[in-house]
């Protein structure tokens, strides 16, 4: 069973450092914020998020199962990506498990070093392609259409 959510208090203080370094405009490789609107609310949130990029397409992964920002996006189908004052409107779209499979395979190879990012996956970057098709399930991917 993958393991559930949960903020911990070292990764509250790495998510705050992110945040603070992307709103100040610091590049940080493939890390953007994603902003969401609440479906029901209405209110902009943000999180950081890692894409995965292939070329000129772009991926954002929901390494830790389906979290608020997650049905926020399946909701609208539309999102932003920031950084600084840079702001990009973009419209996603949500991938099959067969689509999804390569893409998270690929994440897990790039970022899989990242200590809390395994424990929320049944894979690992060597697993194959079925079986990340069955963890994407678990794991929504959107592409960026636009």
């Amino acid at each position: 069973m993958n393991k559930t959510f949960e903020m911990t208090p070292a990764m509250r203080i790495g998510t705050d450092f992110l945040m603070k370094m992307l709103y100040a405009g610091v590049p940080m490789g493939p890390l953007k914020l994603l902003g969401v609107r609440g479906r029901k609310s209405g209110k902009l949130y943000t999180t950081p998020v890692a894409l995965v990029i292939k070329g000129d397409e772009r991926w954002i992964v929901a390494a830790f199962r389906e979290v608020g920002w997650v049905r926020n996006l399946r909701a609208s189908g539309q999102a932003q990506l920031m950084r600084g004052n840079q702001v990009e409107n973009i419209n996603v779209r949500e991938l099959s498990y067969s689509e999804a499979a390569p893409i998270l395979k690929t994440f897990l190879r790039r970022f899989g070093l990242v200590p809390f990012i395994p424990p929320y996956f049944q894979t690992t970057a060597k697993s194959s392609i079925a079986e990340f098709e069955a963890e994407a399930n678990n794991h929504p991917v959107f592409k960026i259409v636009g």
